[in-house]
């Protein structure tokens, strides 16, 4: 078959989307009566509510309803019209559309008069703008009646853009004389479920140039829900949703069940809460590889809801699949870190002091006994240099020292001198009280001295060993990564947060994040030491009270291994947060019931509710939070380890000592040739004239 030429085949198309747009208008009344409805909603709706701007969205048939005379009759309001072509695919618009679109939702118009002849460009062009968010869904809409507007694959529309009129033509009955063309206006049956076929609601009739009921068009359809049935999906996450298990049946508080439940009083609807099928692995949900989601939001993109409760934070992820209440409040969201224990139990002695105090400690210790040592060598002299003044020149040395004056032999010798003013120090009184006015002033201040240094020394002391010993914590982002911890969290979605972090070390915590979907694998991880765990602080206090009464519990049955308890670490919330993330309550996408919504859950707010809830969930749990021991003087033999390692170390120093004497014995003393083992007298002698 031959081809025929591209402007045959562009001829032959035009010809036939023409013989179909004829086909469509066939029937449709293009008169002044049409033209007269719509003047008369604008103005019932401009005179009824505050219209910001008004847009128009029709076609080339319609057109000529929004010249001239249309103007003149209805109150004055900003007016933006967009004229799309018959061929144009309205589920993806020219640019042109798209940007008047843009423009009208940007200026704030909040009235749409969709005025096509085409009923499957209607439908398409609402997908679109329902999926893209370029309608105000819950703007006031006014359309054609169309039946191609309510098939079943368009039902989900219709929970979202409930505002909303259609305008059906009928004609003037055949024989009768006074009958006229009339128009019957409907609206959808919300807040009343869809059930496989579309029924619209009958709002008014237009006959006779005016409404014959005049009923209010666009009237609230969701201050009083009338009893329905809403699907409610939850995920357990504190102090949020809480579930208690009750044989076979889950019985859920927290604080969004209570405010879904001041909720449901004043909107007047039944609650009906369930969980995902996949909630015990996807928890809240994420994008899978087909494009569809899972988890709580699966159950929300999917339509399945129309209420998501489970601690959703008020991010740009979340607002694109959800609407999103106002934050009914703020959480510090950080990590759930191990805790070490510093056992520095061998070295209590030196902890009282810092290495400056020791420093000093020492220089005066060697100070005070080369002054000592220095004021007895000149008394020594100045003795020795008046008994030679008043004795003969012959005196022997000997003599001389036995009339050396009480107690300057404790200083006599440099390291006399530094012993005994480091027993002073210990507060060990001297055998005998030194004679010289000097030396015994500098004892008297030097004593006051050291009894100031060991009482302060003691007092410290004392503190260290009745207080629990100190322990490591990890507080801030920048200890976090020098710790090298691996950390983790839920979701690949929060894995990105730190990938995108403006900071380096967010950026550094999340090039190794990983994906934990089980909070108690998590705690485990923790207890061992080598991991980190994202999440909000109440879950994480939640998270490591639970996971130390489990191991109270078990302890209690005898079921828990005695190294393994004895080795995991106790588990520590870092103080800095990382980021205070707003929490919100999910509808479905464009959901009419957030705006009342976000109104009651303002009051609720601020009346304080929300915060006495958050303390009534979280009380249990502070209670159960025992992290501190309660301090008691006691002292255990692992605080002692200090005192046999000071004992050790003197046996160590004797035992060289000890070992120092015998070698110089034997291999000094005995080899010198003036030694005699049976007159040793003679040799000592000897040794001190050499002297």
């Amino acid at each position: 078959m031959a081809r025929l030429p591209l402007f045959v085949l562009s001829v032959l198309f035009l010809k036939i989307v023409n013989a179909d747009i004829r086909t469509i208008i066939k029937n449709v009344n293009v008169r002044k009566d049409l033209q007269h409805v719509i003047i008369n909603v604008l103005n019932d709706v401009v005179k009824r509510n505050d219209v910001t701007c008004v847009t128009a969205i029709t076609d080339e048939v319609y057109l000529n309803i929004f010249e001239g005379a249309f103007f003149k009759r209805t109150y004055p309001v900003p007016f933006v019209t967009i004229v799309v072509e018959e061929h144009e695919d309205l589920l993806s618009p020219s640019t042109e559309t798209l940007e008047s679109m843009a423009r009208a939702k940007k200026d704030g118009c909040n009235v749409y008069f969709i005025i096509l002849a085409n009923g499957l460009q209607v439908t398409r062009l609402l997908t679109f703008g329902d999926k893209y968010r370029l309608l105000d869904t819950r703007a006031k809409f006014v359309m054609l009646h169309d039946i191609r507007l309510f098939h079943s694959d368009y039902h989900y529309l219709w929970k979202r853009i409930v505002n909303v009129i259609f305008i059906k033509h009928h004609k003037k009955v055949v024989g009768k004389l006074r009958s006229k063309p009339w128009f019957d206006i409907s609206t959808v049956p919300y807040p009343n479920p869809i059930k496989g076929i579309f029924v619209p609601r009958r709002v008014d009739v237009w006959r006779n140039g005016r409404f014959q009921y005049g009923k209010e068009l666009f009237f609230d359809k969701t201050s009083n829900l009338n009893g329905e049935v809403l699907n409610v999906v939850y995920l357990e996450h504190v102090p949020s949703v809480m579930v208690m298990k009750f044989n076979e049946s889950n019985k859920v508080s927290g604080v969004e069940v209570e405010i879904l439940n001041t909720l449901s009083q004043k909107m007047n609807f039944q609650p009906k809460l369930y969980q995902s099928l996949d909630s015990d692995l996807q928890k809240l949900g994420e994008e899978q590889e087909n494009g569809s989601y899972s988890g709580l939001l699966g159950e929300m993109v999917n339509g399945k809801a129309d209420i998501a409760l489970g601690n959703l934070q008020y991010t740009p992820y979340h607002l694109n699949l959800t609407d999103l209440s106002i934050p009914y409040t703020a959480q510090c969201w950080t990590f759930l870190t191990p805790e070490a224990l510093t056992d520095n139990s061998w070295k209590t002695l030196i902890l009282p002091f810092k290495l400056n105090m020791w420093i000093a400690v020492l220089l005066v210790l060697l100070v005070t006994g080369a002054i000592f040592y220095g004021l007895a060598y000149y008394y020594l002299n100045l003795v020795d240099f008046r008994e030679i003044s008043k004795n003969s020149a012959n005196k022997s040395k000997k003599k001389l020292c036995d009339t050396k004056p009480v107690g300057l032999y404790l200083f006599g010798e440099i390291t006399n001198s530094i012993l005994y003013t480091y027993g002073m120090l210990l507060v060990v009184s001297l055998p005998r009280l030194p004679s010289g006015w000097s030396i015994r002033l500098l004892t008297g201040w030097y004593w006051l001295y050291c009894i100031l240094l060991v009482v302060s020394y003691r007092a410290s002391m004392t503190a260290i060993l009745a207080n629990p010993a100190p322990r490591v914590t990890i507080d801030t982002l920048k200890e976090l990564v020098d710790s090298r911890l691996a950390c983790g969290g839920w979701g690949s979605e929060t894995k990105k947060f730190f990938q995108e972090s403006l900071d380096e070390t967010g950026q550094r915590i999340g090039e190794n994040f990983d994906n934990v979907n089980s909070p108690e694998e998590a705690a485990r991880r923790i207890a061992q030491g080598a991991f980190a765990y994202y999440d909000s602080s109440d879950f994480l206090k939640y998270l490591s009270v639970r996971r130390k009464a489990n191991m109270t519990i078990s302890a209690g049955n005898f079921t828990v291994n005695d190294t393994e308890e004895h080795n995991e670490r106790s588990l520590h919330i870092m103080s800095d947060c990382v980021v205070n993330a707003p929490i919100s309550i999910g509808f479905h996408k464009n959901s009419p019931l957030k705006p009342l919504a976000d109104e009651y859950l303002k009051r609720i707010v601020e009346v304080g509710l929300v915060g006495k809830w958050l303390n009534d969930a979280m009380y249990k749990i502070r209670s159960l939070d025992k992290t501190e021991e309660e301090i008691k003087a006691l002292i255990n033999l692992k605080k002692m380890y200090c005192a046999f390692i000071a004992l050790a170390i003197g046996y160590s120093l004797s035992l060289l000592c000890l070992l120092a004497e015998y070698a110089h014995w034997n291999f000094i003393v005995k080899r010198d040739p003036n030694f005699d083992k049976y007159n040793l007298a003679k040799y000592y002698d000897n040794k001190n004239k050499r002297q």
